[in-house]
């Protein structure tokens, strides 16, 4: 079984500043953290411009053989760069509970940008048992749409509440694709908002900053109870 997670020397392509970088570990639908398998004799790349398909990478688990898609690894540089971390492609993740061990499949990372906030999402979606999580085709008027058979799901990392409309629009959303809406906040939601989300029974959760979360209306608090 190789180690949790390896740390390997990044030199900014920009300014030529050297970092050590370490994979973070998501966890496995067998409950194995898995790391992305780092190349150190890769090139790191700039980041220039942001695409959902180019943001995501399969980590095969070598505990169970799953390929699950988490983020590529990105380092943030002083200089204001960002680098992607070159992967090794043809190697599996890297391991670090023996399996059976279990580890929530919506367990928390800390959000500290919009594309964190996804990731928590997304973590938490899985854990309902939604394996196929991906962008949704139809973009939201706020946020980010994700979709897996059987829902769509707007995460809005904005700094205000939702509105009465945001849900509305997701109800809408949800009604014409046959599927059920889920509503993730990192702001909350406005009173009325809460309100008419209870009357269309559209589940409500805020993230929070340290990556949890946190069912906020009935039927929300329902469908968590479902979670692995």
């Amino acid at each position: 079984m190789g180690a949790m997670s390896e740390t390997i020397p990044v030199c900014c392509a920009a300014c030529g500043r050297r970092h050590r970088y370490t994979a973070p570990a998501y966890p496995c639908v067998c409950g194995t953290p898995v790391a992305p398998p780092l190349d150190p004799r890769g090139t790191p790349t700039v980041v220039t411009r942001r695409a959902w398909d180019e943001e995501w990478i399969g980590v095969r688990c070598t505990a169970c053989g799953t390929e699950s898609q988490w983020p590529r690894p990105e380092l943030g540089c002083p200089c204001g760069t960002v680098l992607c971390v070159p992967v090794d492609r043809t190697a599996g993740g890297r391991t670090g509970r023996p399996p059976g061990s279990r580890v929530p499949a919506h367990r928390a990372v800390p959000i500290r940008t919009a594309r964190d906030a996804v990731t928590a999402a997304v973590l938490y979606l899985r854990g309902l048992g939604h394996r196929d999580v991906r962008r949704a085709d139809q973009r939201p008027p706020a946020g980010i749409g994700l979709a897996a058979p059987g829902i769509v799901a707007q995460v809005d990392p904005t700094a205000g509440p939702a509105s009465v409309r945001d849900v509305e629009c997701l109800w809408l959303t949800a009604m014409a694709e046959s599927a059920r809406g889920l509503y993730f906040s990192l702001a909350g939601y406005t009173d009325e908002a809460r309100t008419r989300a209870g009357l269309l029974e559209v589940p409500l959760f805020v993230l929070d900053p340290s990556g949890a979360v946190r069912p906020v209306n009935a039927p929300a608090v329902t469908l968590d109870a479902t979670a692995d």
